[in-house]
């Protein structure tokens, strides 16, 4: 898993072990695989009955039942309303999904992830009461920019609109000088967490490390500060 796909399943209760997912859209089922490869407990939905006999088939999820969560009978008979974790993924039919988050946080789940189409698909979610409200689309389109404008940038995983955690290419600046040399704290902000050695990562590398040009290192800081860097 890389820094910028953990922006979804940060969000996620870590000592929940059971997700029922509501649509199996490119996105549900993609959170579905993931969250079945990692060894947890999937029930998912979707009104459309071949979405669901496809996930069966495929093996993305243990449990998948065929419903209309816009019913809050329905996702009540199916066990829905359970689970500590809900993610309503039917982010291209905005009535649905507002009607179906609103249906499993008045029914009392207490975390519930939902898929927005838009900006105001996303204020009318967080409206109803939806715990955290991701943005595929937005995400891809912003980190797509980011690598268009900043090749070096390897991978970036934003801690909040105004911090980041990135993983960049030593900058040829930066090329064969240690880590105390670099100043990284005094002169941009920046605090290092790791460097690539061999194709991994030393975390917490000693400050005598130098650095060389190819190779990669991770930094946390503000995002003006990380822009600064010769890069």
């Amino acid at each position: 898993m890389n820094l910028s796909s953990l922006s979804f399943f940060r969000s996620l209760r870590k000592d929940n072990h059971q997700f029922a997912v509501i649509g199996l859209g490119r996105f549900g089922r993609s959170v579905c695989s993931t969250l079945h490869n990692f060894g947890y407990q999937v029930l998912a939905t979707d009104i459309d009955e071949k979405r669901v006999s496809e996930a069966l088939t495929e093996g993305i999820v243990g449990h998948a039942l065929q419903l209309d969560s816009t019913e809050p009978a329905a996702l009540k008979e199916a066990g829905i309303f359970e689970f500590d974790t809900v993610i309503v993924a039917i982010g291209n039919y905005v009535q649905e999904s507002i009607i179906t988050t609103l249906n499993v946080k008045e029914a009392g789940v207490p975390h519930v992830v939902a898929k927005a189409s838009s900006e105001v698909h996303r204020k009318l979610l967080r409206r109803v009461g939806a715990d955290h409200v991701v943005f595929p689309e937005y995400e891809a389109g912003c980190a797509l920019a980011r690598t268009l404008t900043k090749p070096a940038i390897l991978d970036r995983f934003d801690l909040d609109p105004d911090n980041s955690i990135v993983e960049l290419i030593v900058p040829d600046e930066f090329h064969d000088k240690t880590i105390t040399e670099l100043q990284l704290r005094n002169r941009y902000g920046l605090n290092l967490l790791a460097v690539s050695q061999d194709g991994k990562f030393i975390i917490n590398p000693n400050p005598t490390k130098r650095l060389e040009r190819g190779s990669a290192m991770v930094v946390i800081g503000c995002n003006k500060d990380i822009n600064r860097l010769p890069i």
